[in-house]
Formats: structure tokens, C-alpha cells, sequence
């Protein structure tokens, strides 16, 4: 596994990235010192992100894989938009990604109702019932 290294310091691991640039990050400190100077977005491609996310493949599928066609969905609704407005909803979602067990956080989180709420959203999207109705 390579590491990657802090855009400011250099420190071998640099777990954040800045949300413009997607230059990578290790502190709070860091992150201040990059944001004094500008910054841009990466250059990209001609084609369009979701082009390119359709184009992707998984490694390693399961059953339970969703394909990425229903997943860029996700980016066209303005239901979860609204949802994920709500700062609670950000810090539950925060909280997921930076568990160490994010199995248990799913699960804690799953008791509040506006993260059910955002979760009956995405399911709406990638698994709609007239999928389950047909079978």
C-alpha cells in the first residue's frame, strides 16, 4: 500500500483532501495553511463524471453491488438534496466514515429518524419497489 503523502508538510499519511483541488491533506492545521493559497479544480476530461463513473467497474461485486447507473441517480434528486441539507443528517453520515467499526455506526445511526429518512431516499432511487413487484 503506497502512502500519500501531506500537500503542506509532507507527513506520510494524509487521510483528507481538499474539496476543490483534491490535493491531499493530514491536519486541520494543514488544511488551513492550503486554503491561504489558491487553489483550482483539476483539470478533467471531455467527458462528463458521469460518463466517467458509468465507464468504472467494480472489483469485486456481490449480490448486494449497486450498479453505477442507479447510483448517479442519486446526484439528480432533489429529495436527498434537501435531506442532506440538514447538518444533523452531515454528522451522522461524518460519524459513518470516520468509525472504526462503520457496520455499528450504520446501525446506531439508523435509529435516528431523519438518517432513515435520507436511507428510504437513496433506497427509493436504487432499488424501486416495482423491481420487487416483477419478481
Amino acid at each position: 500500500m503506497t502512502n500519500i503523502n501531506c500537500c503542506v508538510c509532507g507527513k506520510d499519511v494524509a487521510p483528507y483532501k481538499c474539496p476543490k483541488c483534491r490535493q491531499p491533506y493530514c491536519s486541520v492545521a494543514c488544511c488551513k495553511n492550503h486554503k491561504i493559497q489558491p487553489c483550482t479544480s483539476p483539470e478533467l476530461p471531455d467527458k462528463s463524471q458521469e460518463q466517467r463513473v458509468a465507464e468504472q467497474n467494480y472489483n469485486f461485486p456481490t449480490e448486494d453491488t449497486v450498479p453505477q447507473e442507479k447510483l448517479q441517480q442519486l446526484r439528480h434528486s432533489e429529495d436527498l438534496k434537501e435531506c442532506l441539507k440538514n447538518p444533523h443528517v452531515r454528522d451522522i453520515m461524518r460519524g459513518i466514515l470516520n468509525s472504526s467499526n462503520p457496520t455499528e455506526a450504520i446501525a446506531l445511526a439508523m435509529t435516528e429518524p431523519i438518517f432513515v429518512e435520507m436511507a428510504d431516499i437513496c433506497l427509493k432511487i436504487v432499488e424501486p419497489l416495482d423491481e420487487y413487484n416483477s419478481h
